[in-house]
C-alpha cells in the first residue's frame, strides 16, 4: 500500500490521513504472510489479528469498534453478516464483496440483517478488468447493536445460517 496505493500517484497515508487497519484471519499461514508483507512495505497502523471471527466478535477488545468492517465473498451474506457485523460499530458499515448474484443474496439476507442490527443497504456495481465479469458491493448501515449471543460458535453461521 506504499505509494502506488489509493489513486493513481497518491499514497493512501495523503488519501487518509490517520488511518488505522486491522486484518483478522483464522489462518496462521495467512497471517504470517500479512505480518511480513506489512513490515516489509514500511506499514504502520496495521494490525494483524490471528484468529476466527466467530470468538473474536465476541471479544469486547474488537466487538463493535470499527467504523468500517470489510469482507471479501467467502460465504452468502448471512453468513458473512453474522460473522462481520458484530465487529461494526452502531452508525458503522460493513461492505461484502460479492459476485454477479450478489443482489439476490441481498434480498435473502434481510431477515438476518435485521437480526444482526444491519439497516440501510446500498450497492455498487463494477466490472473486473479484461471481462471477468460484474460483482457487486454491498453496503450495509450497522443501525443497532448485535444481539450478545451473536456470532455463535465456530461452524454454527456455516451449517444453519440465520434467515
Amino acid at each position: 500500500m506504499g505509494s502506488g496505493a489509493g489513486f493513481p500517484g497518491i499514497p493512501l497515508k495523503i488519501m487518509f490521513p490517520g488511518l488505522a487497519v486491522t486484518l483478522l484471519d483464522s489462518l496462521r499461514k495467512r497471517t504470517d504472510f500479512l505480518e511480513e508483507t506489512v513490515r516489509s512495505l514500511g506499514l504502520r497502523e496495521v494490525t494483524i489479528v490471528h484468529g476466527r471471527a466467530e470468538d473474536l466478535g465476541r471479544d469486547p477488545c474488537y466487538r463493535e469498534k470499527y467504523p468500517l468492517v470489510v469482507a471479501r465473498a467467502v460465504a452468502p451474506l448471512p453468513v458473512l453478516a453474522e460473522l462481520c457485523l458484530p465487529f461494526a460499530a452502531v452508525g458503522g458499515i460493513f461492505a461484502a464483496y460479492k459476485g454477479p448474484e450478489g443482489d439476490r443474496e441481498l434480498a435473502a439476507a434481510g431477515g438476518a440483517l435485521e437480526l444482526l442490527g444491519g439497516g440501510r443497504t446500498g450497492k455498487f456495481f463494477y466490472n473486473l478488468p479484461e471481462g471477468q465479469g460484474r460483482r457487486i458491493l454491498l453496503l450495509i448501515k450497522k443501525e443497532k447493536n448485535t444481539a450478545e449471543k451473536y456470532p455463535r460458535r465456530a461452524g454454527k453461521p456455516q451449517r444453519s445460517p440465520l434467515g
